[in-house]
């Protein structure tokens, strides 16, 4: 991979609570428009692991930098320049779609025409009438996730993180909403995904597995199955994680 097209570079990262590590050395590098697992079971560090390439923690050790900024010495420049969406928080239910475009748009530091342009992109884009001038909470769970995707790339970032995004949606929802995903790879923004899912797992272009802190497996699904002798990704979990030691 060259060096321009790594969009995330990690090298023996570390993150230590006292006398506890949470993130135990990790390395790996992802590419431009790459769509990359980081699984692991609770406990396993990937929440603490995400929060440092987000620019939100500091590493106790190691490097890592994300669209070419330092995570240490440049977090603002890292938060500027990426995108991200989680299962637990994504949108203001009580506001309407136009007001929580607006609103994470000014967020990621758009202008108020860039503001105006991506509100009606978008609009037509997610086929929203109407809907702009409703409350995102009645909207349809498919509805709120592909909104939820858009407004986090809204500011066209270079890498989007998604922290378990499909988590309590049904099969056909979550399928949909993978598409969205390939579209944004296609389009060339590196996808850093973490999910509960095995089935999704399968989609990505290269998965890595944690267990207690540290990078036990990391290549494609297919390279995974095969040097573990499994038939899924799911097995493939499941003999890496009932190694571990801790959980949350």
């Amino acid at each position: 991979m060259d060096n321009n097209d790594k969009v995330i570079q990690v090298t023996n990262l570390t993150k230590r609570f006292g006398d506890f590590t949470a993130v135990d050395s990790i390395s790996f590098e992802v590419g431009r428009g790459e769509i990359f697992g980081f699984l692991g079971a609770n406990g396993a560090g990937k929440t603490t692991a995400m929060r440092m390439l987000c620019g939100l923690s500091i590493p106790t050790a190691g490097t890592a930098s994300v669209a070419g900024y330092d995570v240490g010495r440049q977090a603002e420049l890292v938060k500027r320049h990426i995108g991200y969406m989680s299962q637990k928080f994504s949108l203001y239910s009580e506001l309407t779609v136009k007001e929580n475009i607006a609103l994470f748009a000014g967020i990621y530091g758009l202008s108020r025409r860039e503001i105006k342009d991506r509100s009606q992109s978008l609009a037509k884009s997610l086929d929203l009438g109407e809907e702009m001038n409703m409350r995102v909470g009645i909207l349809p769970m498919g509805q709120q996730q592909k909104l939820a995707f858009s407004v986090a790339t809204i500011h066209n970032p270079e890498v989007v993180f998604l922290d378990e995004p499909t988590g309590g949606v049904d099969p056909v929802t979550r399928r949909r909403f993978w598409e969205l995903i390939y579209q944004a790879s296609a389009a060339g923004t590196t996808v850093f995904v973490t999910t509960h899912y095995m089935d999704e797992a399968e989609y990505c272009n290269r998965v890595s597995v944690m267990v207690d802190g540290q990078i036990k497996a990391l290549g494609s699904p297919a390279e995974l199955k095969q040097t573990f002798n499994a038939a899924s990704m799911d097995e493939v979990f499941r003999a890496l994680a009932r190694n571990a030691t801790r959980n949350e």
